[in-house]
């Protein structure tokens, strides 16, 4: 056994270290939690998703392409409003892929902008100046099938005119040939007649020996 010096000192020295592991222990400061991201940081984040959407859509495959559209409809899908209408109704907008859609991304985006206060001020920016040129587009597009449809038309009349015109043009040279052919038989018949009144006065002419004596 220990003396009791040796013992009481092993005990203190026990004591002290534990009460130094306690200190140590209770002064540690807990594990800080990382920083939430700054809504600056939030909207960069956004703003990147659509420009690479449109990247994508504008030189990706057409895997690629597909891909990037389903994604922007999927978010969509699951909120119908804010920045993930504004994600797809730019992706349907953009042109040079198969899935663009003006009429659905010019509904998207005035849906968008009826709730502005759901997007960060550049977020409304690109939505306003976007709606804008989806407008003039639909417009001029418009413009072009009315167009179209009015030479279509033109072409249409052109078509009966001269159809007319060529009908006319035959009916003008059968009247003509029925003319021609009635002034014939007009000549003809002239010359029958003429023919049967000689025929007619050589007929009723008296015989040479008539009155002769026998």
């Amino acid at each position: 056994m220990l003396p009791r010096s040796a013992a009481l000192s092993l005990m203190a020295s026990l004591a002290l270290t534990g009460c130094a592991n306690l200190d140590g222990f209770s002064l540690r400061k807990p594990v800080a939690a990382p920083p939430a991201p700054s809504n600056e940081a939030v909207q960069t984040a956004r703003l990147n998703v659509i420009a690479t959407t449109q990247e994508q859509l504008v030189q990706g495959s057409p895997a690629e392409q597909a891909e990037a559209l389903a994604s922007a409809r999927t978010g969509w899908e699951f909120n119908r409003q804010g920045p993930e209408a504004l994600h797809y109704a730019l992706a349907l907008a953009t042109p040079g892929h198969p899935g663009r859609d003006l009429p659905q991304a010019q509904q998207l985006l005035r849906e968008t902008l009826a709730r502005p206060e759901l997007l960060s001020p550049p977020e409304r920016a690109i939505a306003i100046v976007e709606l804008q040129r989806v407008d003039d587009e639909l417009r001029l597009l418009a413009e072009v099938d009315r167009l179209v449809a009015e030479i279509q038309r033109e072409k249409e009349r052109q078509r009966t005119a001269n159809a007319n015109a060529n009908a006319a043009r035959r009916l003008q040279t059968e009247l003509e040939e029925n003319a021609r052919l009635r002034a014939a038989l007009q000549d003809a018949q002239a010359k029958l007649d003429a023919i049967a009144n000689i025929e007619r006065s050589i007929s009723d002419r008296p015989s040479t020996n008539e009155g002769r004596n026998p």
